[in-house]
């Protein structure tokens, strides 16, 4: 006989709010959490929820009809803790275009317009004209965009519209809306739970989590070891001090934007201490030149590596992509995105003359082949089984292994997705992740004359590419924004407004 369930403690979810799809407030009240009205409230607290509010403050929202629940402190925390750790801190420049500005929906003056003004530097703005046949993409400084994402803060006063706490669902209410259940801060509130009463919601809360290669994680797991297996976007800073006080080998996984920041750092730092660090770096799919399914879609490549400016092609943000995507649906759809992916980075100058000299020094060895398995050696250190394709297998013993190949993808990994894909109607698109209309509207989730939106990389797979940017975060933040001007929460914003408020921007001057 199973043992009796535990009765939940007042103002906490209670098994029939748990097992419910659609809340009444009655059931909430009798659970004893306490509820709050606010029409529109975001949830996450980066970049995809700072973006959104910025739109809807700019539209003319004001702050008191807006909340945003987020466990961070400010919405730029989490990018720079995952772009510092790896190999981008604030003075180093990013994978971004100039106008891609999450701190100013106009995207004018950009970001090489303002540093060649206050830098005084001329040089950017032939880089942008001539940007990418004799130039480099221009890219701003991470630095740049912390700056003026803390400047546009509060300019629009998002501080007054946090809260503190951790998202656990969000659910229907019966007679339209939803119900956001959050857990707030220990000491915060007099119960555990607290829950927003909603007409509007958005979901803007990123990756799941760190995902590693399964060689890797198992290795992790089985030997415990987390200081000589690391993914890149840990802090990771052991792997370069070590390589300072002796000579060591590293192995780089992955062929993305991250394993090449990853790689620039490891010879930066052999020049400018004279380190005697040798590379080995692991793809698994080894590009030898330009790829693609036709002569309107390659993409240039070599020495391992796919090579584009951008996530994706920049049609993709305004041109026929755009276009096109937006009227395919199912296995077209899934097509699509599987032709213009895969992993890719930037072909930039310096770091190609690095490896050109890594591999005429003999210390930068580029393979391809899939490892079977991860084996610690007698002395401490690591051995990988490379198997090529050809059958052969080699075994590169190394300090350590960096894993660059990215962060959790599975939307089912975040409790809030998970619970919204069992309870709320939601269901997943043809790549997998989150089904959202062309407006970013969760498919299967309406409830009433409420609206259930997301953005970001959970939503890649959808009518539009670009997702997980700062341009595609700002054209779902539009498009969301447009579509509560339809419902009647705000005034479209005209040319006029849009003109009076861009004046504001210019001057920093509060909305």
């Amino acid at each position: 006989m199973a043992a009796p369930r535990k009765p939940a403690e007042a103002g906490d979810l209670t098994p029939e709010l748990l097992g419910t799809p659609q809340w009444t407030d009655q059931m909430v009240a009798a659970a004893g959490i306490p509820m709050y009205d606010v029409p529109f409230l975001t949830v996450g607290g980066g970049i995809g929820s700072f973006v959104t509010l910025d739109y809807l403050r700019i539209y003319g929202v004001p702050t008191g009809q807006m909340k945003v629940v987020s466990n961070i402190d400010h919405p730029w925390q989490t990018y720079e803790f995952l772009t510092r750790c790896s190999q981008i801190p604030r003075p180093e420049r990013i994978r971004s275009d100039s106008s891609s500005r999450p701190d100013n929906i106009w995207g004018f003056p950009s970001y090489g317009l303002e540093e060649a003004w206050k830098e005084k530097n001329p040089i950017y703005l032939w880089q942008l004209l001539t940007e990418p046949i004799l130039n480099d993409y221009w890219t701003p400084r991470a630095g740049t965009v912390f700056a003026n994402l803390e400047r546009e803060a509060k300019r629009i006063r998002y501080w007054d519209m946090l809260v503190k706490g951790q998202v656990r669902m969000v659910r229907k209410r019966a007679g339209g809306g939803y119900f956001t259940v959050v857990t707030p801060p220990e000491g915060a509130a007099p119960t555990k739970r607290i829950v927003f009463r909603s007409r509007f919601v958005h979901l803007a809360i990123g990756y799941p989590g760190l995902k590693f290669l399964p060689d890797l994680q198992e290795f992790r797991t089985k030997y415990s070891d987390y200081q000589h297996v690391v993914n890149a976007y840990e802090p990771h800073e052991q792997v370069y001090e070590f390589l300072k006080t002796r000579p060591g080998t590293v192995v780089i996984r992955g062929g993305g934007i991250v394993a090449s920041r990853v790689l620039q750092r490891l010879f930066d730092d052999r020049e400018k201490y004279g380190l005697k660090t040798q590379i080995i770096h692991i793809f698994r799919t080894f590009i030898t030149g330009s790829h693609g399914p036709h002569i309107w879609a390659r993409r240039k490549g070599g020495d391992g590596w796919a090579y584009q400016g951008f996530n994706y092609p920049k049609s993709v943000w305004g041109g026929q992509l755009k276009a096109q995507m937006r009227k395919l649906e199912g296995a077209e759809r899934a097509a699509k995105y599987k032709e213009m992916g895969g992993t890719n980075t930037p072909k930039r100058r310096r770091w190609q003359e690095q490896m050109r000299a890594g591999r005429a020094g003999g210390y930068y060895h580029a393979v391809q082949g899939t490892v079977d398995r991860v084996e610690p050696t007698p002395d401490g250190r690591l051995v990988s089984y490379v198997r090529s394709s050809d059958g052969i297998i080699r075994e590169p013993v190394a300090d350590y292994i960096i894993d660059c190949t990215g962060l959790e993808a599975d939307i089912a990994e975040h409790r809030v997705f998970a619970d919204l894909l069992q309870y709320g109607g939601a269901y997943r698109n043809p790549v997998g992740r989150l089904e959202v209309e062309r407006h970013f509207e969760v498919k299967g989730t309406a409830s009433g004359d409420g609206a259930l939106y997301a953005s970001g990389s959970a939503t890649l797979g959808g009518y539009f590419p670009g997702v997980d940017t700062f341009l595609g975060l700002q054209i779902a933040a539009q498009e969301i924004a447009d579509d509560l001007a339809g419902r009647g929460f705000v005034r479209k914003m005209g040319p006029l407004r849009s003109t009076s408020q861009w004046f504001k921007w210019v001057f920093n001057s509060p909305v």
